[in-house]
């Protein structure tokens, strides 16, 4: 076997050649780009859930309307989307994780190229920030607090 071969208990062969690593980093970029869809499709699930209890909320204090036949729906269907976004961080980034893991680790670990300190990325604290917020807004909403 060749220097330039890296054969390890993986299925298949890794050849390191710039070819490889290209298709490693733009795999990478892929992760991320996943991430950043999940993290889009997180914040809209709770920013919607929270309006739906601010704009509902309001609604009932107004005058002049019928009585809903189900006052608490919109508090419920809020607190609903509310969790779904932070479920959704939190598979994200579970997801995520497993999945750099698995690019740096075996015999890919070679075709990366690149030193641990670049495997840093700021997604890490977006989703954990996001996280508190949706932990936040649960909770707010959970005890009426807004």
């Amino acid at each position: 076997m060749s220097d330039q071969q890296v054969s390890g208990s993986d299925r298949f062969e890794v050849r390191t050649t710039a070819e490889s690593h290209f298709a490693w980093v733009r795999t990478r970029l892929a992760v991320e780009r996943t991430l950043m869809a999940f993290i889009r499709t997180a914040v809209s699930l709770i920013g919607f859930g929270f309006a739906i209890v601010q704009f509902f909320g309001h609604v009932h204090q107004m005058s002049g309307g019928a009585a809903p036949r189900f006052p608490d729906a919109a508090w419920y269907l809020g607190l609903a989307l509310i969790f779904c976004g932070v479920m959704t961080l939190v598979i994200a980034i579970w997801e995520y994780r497993w999945t750099v893991r698995y690019l740096w680790g075996g015999s890919f670990e070679v075709i990366a190229g690149m030193t641990r300190e670049g495997k840093q990325t700021p997604l890490y604290a977006t989703t954990i920030v996001l996280i508190v917020v949706g932990i936040f807004a649960f909770f707010a909403v959970l005890l009426n607090l807004v």
